[in-house]
């Protein structure tokens, strides 16, 4: 008897491992809500709590070589507090897609590290 999975997925649907974690999600039989992070960026809040799921710091979960990264003014010495402040004003340096269930976070890259959360 399973029990009903409260997911959530953070995800771009351009992205092709966000699309492939998604369906990977959909062939396990889990319809997780869907927040289009671009669309509708996470809170510093809701990012510190996933960095705390994930077990990283912010620089682990930010896409380095995108423009918005070098534009911020950020660099591989940059402290947590800047790069939080800079993937909720640009939530395209956000590492992407990040998977939530329970209390815990995997980042779908490759996407079979979702697998994780569930086995």
């Amino acid at each position: 008897k399973t029990r009903p999975m409260n997911v959530t997925i953070y995800h771009n649907p351009l992205c092709s491992k966000s699309r492939a974690t998604l369906e990977l999600l959909r062939a396990r039989g889990i319809e997780p809500t869907i927040i289009e992070y671009l669309k509708t960026p996470p809170t510093r809040d809701q990012l510190e709590k996933i960095l705390g799921f994930l077990g990283i710091r912010a620089i682990d979960l930010a896409r380095r070589k995108e423009a918005a990264w070098i534009e911020a003014g950020l660099n591989d010495d940059s402290d947590d507090d800047a790069i939080l402040d800079a993937m909720v004003d640009h939530p395209i340096i956000i590492e992407r897609p990040i998977v939530v269930s329970s209390g815990a976070a995997a980042i779908g890259r490759p996407p079979e590290n979702v697998n994780l959360l569930f086995d």
